[in-house]
C-alpha cells in the first residue's frame, strides 16, 4: 500500500488549530503515513542553483547544484511515492506560509511533477488541505475575498496543467474569535466551525483509507 504524505506547515506546534484538526484526520486514517513538518525542519528556498541543476547534466553540476539537486530529488520522490496527501496549511497574512511556498518551489518541476501538456504522474490522487484563519472568509463575511490561499492552493494542486490532485479543503473560520473579547458573540459560530471541520477531516480520513486499500 502507498502511504499517506502529511505536510505541516504550521508554525504554532500543538495549538495550531489546523494540526489540531489534521490530528483528527490522522486518528481516522489506517494505512501508513510519511510525516514532513516544514515548521520544524524548512526546506530551502528555491535557488539559482536548484533551477540551474534542473537542466544541467548531472556529471557537471558544481557542489551547489549537486547539494540542490539532493534535496529536490528526495522531496520529489517523496511526494510522487505517495498514494493520498494531508496538507497542513493555515492562512496567514492573507496567504500561505513561506515554508510551504518553499516546499512547492522545490518539487514543481517540468518532466518530473507538472502536467503542462500530459497528464502529470499524480493526477487524481487524492489530497486534503486544512487551513484554519482566524477571521470568516466566507460568503457574506467582512474578508470575503481576501483568502489568497485557497484558492490559489486549489489551482496549484488540483489544476491539471501542474500537480492534478483531486483536492477537497477543510476550512475552520474565526479561531481568534477566543482571544478577543470584542468578538465573544461569535464564539458560537467558531465552535460551530471547528467542530464541523474535525468531524469533515474524520469522515474525510475514512473515506480515502477505504479507497487506498
Amino acid at each position: 500500500m502507498s502511504y499517506l504524505l502529511h505536510i505541516d506547515a504550521s508554525s504554532l506546534g500543538e495549538a495550531s488549530i489546523s494540526r489540531q484538526v489534521a490530528g483528527s484526520f490522522r486518528a481516522a486514517w489506517r494505512g501508513p503515513v510519511v510525516h514532513r513538518d516544514l515548521a520544524v525542519s524548512p526546506v530551502p528556498h528555491l535557488t539559482a542553483a536548484g533551477i540551474s541543476a534542473r537542466h544541467t547534466d548531472p556529471a557537471r553540476h558544481t557542489p551547489e547544484q549537486g547539494e540542490a539537486a539532493r534535496i529536490q530529488d528526495e522531496l520529489i520522490t517523496e511526494f510522487l511515492g505517495a498514494g493520498a496527501y494531508l496538507f497542513t496549511v493555515p492562512l496567514y497574512n492573507l496567504t500561505m506560509p513561506s515554508v510551504f511556498k518553499a516546499w512547492l518551489d522545490q518539487i514543481m518541476v517540468v518532466g518530473r511533477t507538472l502536467g503542462f501538456t500530459d497528464s502529470a504522474p499524480t493526477a487524481g490522487r487524492p489530497a486534503v488541505v486544512i487551513s484554519a484563519r482566524g477571521g470568516g472568509y466566507g460568503p457574506g463575511a467582512p474578508n470575503e475575498g481576501r483568502d489568497h490561499l485557497i484558492p490559489t492552493l486549489e489551482t496549484i494542486l488540483g489544476w491539471s496543467h501542474t500537480l492534478g490532485l483531486d483536492v477537497t479543503s477543510v476550512i475552520p473560520e474565526l479561531t481568534m474569535v477566543p482571544d478577543i473579547p470584542a468578538m465573544a458573540d461569535l464564539i458560537p459560530l467558531h465552535e460551530k466551525s471547528l467542530a464541523a471541520a474535525h468531524e469533515q477531516a474524520r469522515r474525510l480520513a475514512e473515506t480515502l483509507d477505504r479507497r487506498a486499500a
